[in-house]
């Protein structure tokens, strides 16, 4: 059986008692039936990563001791940003998933004209929540040692005046090309629309700031998939895929 991996807000030190409480906890000892003695992986979101043994499985909690620990090559040197507007459903869900395993470094959720919706000041901590939840088990899926940040909501005026980056794109399906820049960046920002596309005024306004438009292929692709796309091809042409 494959090696459980798993992410742990605690220091890692050989030698050390980590203790994994809540989600982490039940899927060991309820999901995946661990016992005493087994080993799991531990990472700490940061960089490090590290092999421990089960040393005690409690109704709420499991405790392992940190036998080694190591930092992992598994991070693209290339630093990607992705500013994805708004959708409903789980579709927003599935792209920052999937853009994780790809390597993003950060995710920006943007409001603009055709997103319909926004989320309530209330609800705002929970969904965070529930976002942050959903890189981490995808770093801890990959193999990823360090997790992407999610940012709070934002309008997409104010995430493409920001943004700093030695490229920016748009995806925008007026314009062709695929290969937007010859010379290899170190970072990468990419704005992608929802549910209906951009407008030309929001597409005037980032080129406004330096982005610039890009098509990927004659078809029109849904807002879950354009990331997916998008950041293959950047992590082929200038990313860890490359190698």
């Amino acid at each position: 059986m494959r090696t459980p991996r798993l992410f742990s807000d605690q220091p890692l030190l050989v030698g050390t008692e980590v203790v994994l409480e809540g989600s982490a906890a039940q899927y060991l000892g309820k999901v995946l039936r661990a016992r005493v003695g087994d080993t799991v992986i531990l990472f700490d979101g940061q960089g490090q990563q590290g092999t421990a043994t089960i040393k005690a499985i409690a109704k709420h909690s499991v405790s392992a001791q940190l036998d080694t620990i190591t930092t992992p090559q598994t991070e693209s040197s290339l630093q990607t940003h992705l500013g994805l507007c708004l959708s409903k459903g789980d579709r927003f869900d599935w792209a920052i998933q999937k853009a994780t395993e790809l390597g993003v470094g950060s995710i920006s959720p943007l409001y603009s004209t055709r997103v319909d919706f926004t989320v309530p000041p209330e609800r705002l901590a929970k969904r965070l929540s529930h976002w942050q939840h959903i890189v981490t088990s995808a770093c801890e899926q990959s193999g990823r040692v360090r997790i992407p940040t999610v940012n709070a909501p934002t309008s997409l005026t104010h995430w493409v005046s920001e943004t700093l980056a030695d490229v920016k794109l748009v995806l925008h399906c007026d314009v062709h090309g695929t290969s937007p820049l010859a010379a290899k960046p170190q970072s990468v920002a990419l704005l992608i629309g929802p549910e209906g596309g951009l407008t030309d005024e929001e597409v005037a306004t980032a080129e406004r700031h330096h982005f610039q438009p890009w098509q990927l292929g004659p078809r029109i692709l849904r807002t879950e998939t354009a990331p997916v796309v998008a950041l293959s091809v950047i992590g082929a042409q200038w990313g860890d895929m490359a190698q």
